[in-house]
C-alpha cells in the first residue's frame, strides 16, 4: 500500500478546493427484488467535481489506522472490495499521493457488504472519553475496517460495540472534524447508520435502508410519521357537493411526495420508491429497477443555485455554485457487481468483483477515466 499515485495540477486545485468543505448532499437507498436480494444505489450530489480514485483491494491487505496519542490499529481484510476513493490529504512534490492515503467513500465487498458515507455537519462535540490502551479506529478508516473485516451489518454492529471509534480531524479540510455520517447494507436488505452527532457516536439499526444528510437519523424516521398518506394507488376520481370531478392522467399519487432537492425531501422521497417501485424477479431487471429509482436524484446543472458564501448544511459552496449528481454508483450486493455512471455519460460501466479475484494485485483508476470505456470495464481495470 506504498505505491503512488499520480495527481494533476487539476487535481490538486480541486482537492485544494475540496478543503473550502465538502458539501456531499447525496442520497443513498436500499432496494429489495421479489427474491429478497438487496441492491444499493447512491447518488454523489455536490457543487463542483473532485478527483475520485476507483480502486480494487484485494484480499489480505495489512491495514493501519493511525491517530496521533493513540496505539494504532492493524487490521488485516479478509475480502476484497472494490471502492471509490478521495485522498485526506493534499499531495506535494515532497509527499506524494500513496494507496494508504486513499478513503473509502463507497464501496461494496466481494460477500455483499456495502458502505457509503453521506455530508452531516453536525459531527462536532466533546467526544466521549475512550480508553487509549486499547487499539482506536479513527472514523476515516470505517470504510476499509467494515469491508475488509465483516459480512453483515449484524456483524459490523457487534464489533462496533466492542472496538473504539474516534472522531479525527482532517488534514485536507484545515482540521475540522470529518463532517460524514455513514450507511452499511448487507445483500440481505440488513442496514444500519453510524452517526456521529455533537461528538457521539450511535448506530442505528436502519429500517428503511434510506440516508440523506442532515438533520439526525432519528429525526428523519420521525418524520415519516408526517406522511402515513403516501400510496402508490392514484385517487382519480372525487366528488365536490354534486360535481363529479376525473383526473385525466395518471401519477397523481405522488402529489403529496415532497418535490425539494432538500436531504429531507430526499429522504422521503427514497423511501417511497424504495417501497413502490415493482419487485423485480431476476437480478439484471432489479439493477434497471434500480437504475430508474435512482434517475428521480439524478440532479442537472443550474437547476438550484446557491446565492450564499455560507454553504448551508452540506458544507461550503462558491457564491452561485449549483449542486448536481457527479456521478451515480449502482451495487448488485448478491453478484458483487458495481455499476457506475458520471455526469458526462448516459450508460453505466460494469465493474465485476468476481473476474477481479483474478489478480492479487491492488489496481487503481481515476473515477474520471470512466467515460468512452466499454459496457464492462472489469478487464481495463485489471490492465
Amino acid at each position: 500500500m506504498t505505491f503512488p499515485i499520480h495527481f494533476s495540477p487539476a487535481d490538486i486545485a480541486a482537492l485544494e478546493r475540496f478543503s473550502e468543505g465538502p458539501g456531499f448532499g447525496c442520497t443513498s437507498l436500499t432496494y429489495l427484488d421479489a427474491n429478497g436480494n438487496a441492491y444499493h444505489g447512491r447518488t454523489m450530489e455536490l457543487g463542483q467535481d473532485f478527483p475520485y480514485q476507483l480502486v480494487y483491494l484485494p484480499a489480505g491487505q495489512t491495514l493501519q489506522s493511525v491517530i496521533n496519542n493513540t496505539p494504532s490499529l492493524t487490521y488485516t481484510t479478509q475480502y476484497a472490495m472494490f471502492v471509490v476513493t478521495m485522498p485526506d490529504r493534499i499531495p506535494t512534490a515532497e509527499s506524494p499521493i500513496t494507496a494508504a492515503d486513499m478513503k473509502v467513500l463507497e464501496g461494496i465487498n466481494e460477500v455483499g457488504l456495502s458502505f457509503n458515507l453521506n455530508a452531516y455537519p453536525s459531527v462536532g462535540g466533546a467526544q466521549k472519553q475512550i480508553d487509549l490502551t486499547q487499539a482506536v479506529l479513527s472514523v476515516v478508516d470505517l470504510g476499509s475496517w467494515a469491508l475488509g473485516s465483516f459480512e453483515t451489518v449484524a456483524a459490523v454492529k457487534a464489533a462496533l460495540a466492542e472496538q473504539p471509534v474516534v472522531l479525527t480531524s482532517l488534514d485536507i479540510l484545515k482540521g475540522a472534524a470529518a463532517p460524514f455520517h455513514y450507511l452499511l447494507s448487507d445483500r440481505t436488505g440488513a442496514s444500519i447508520v453510524v452517526e456521529f452527532d455533537q461528538g457521539t457516536m450511535t448506530v442505528y439499526d436502519n429500517p428503511v435502508g434510506v440516508m440523506t444528510n442532515g438533520p439526525r437519523f432519528d429525526w428523519h424516521l420521525t418524520n415519516l410519521n408526517n406522511y402515513t398518506y403516501l400510496s402508490n394507488i392514484d385517487q382519480s376520481t372525487n366528488t365536490f357537493g354534486s360535481l363529479t370531478v376525473h383526473q385525466p392522467d395518471s401519477g397523481i399519487a405522488t402529489v403529496g411526495l415532497p418535490s425539494s432537492s432538500t436531504s429531507v425531501g430526499r429522504f422521503v422521497r427514497a423511501v417511497y420508491y424504495t417501497q413502490y417501485t415493482e419487485k423485480a424477479t431476476d437480478p439484471d431487471a432489479a439493477v434497471l429497477a434500480l437504475a430508474h429509482i435512482m434517475n428521480t436524484f439524478d440532479r442537472p446543472k443550474g437547476a438550484t443555485t446557491d446565492p450564499r458564501t455560507d454553504g448551508g448544511e452540506g458544507g461550503v459552496l462558491s457564491e452561485g455554485d449549483t449542486e448536481y449528481t457527479p456521478w451515480t454508483i449502482l451495487s448488485d450486493l448478491g453478484r458483487a457487481r458495481v455499476f457506475l455512471r458520471t455526469y458526462n455519460g448516459l450508460n453505466y460501466t460494469l465493474f465485476d468483483l468476481k473476474q477481479m479475484a483474478q489478480t492479487k494485485a491492488i489496481k487503481v483508476m481515476p473515477l474520471a477515466h470512466l467515460d468512452g470505456l466499454a459496457p464492462d470495464a472489469t478487464a481495463t481495470l485489471l490492465q
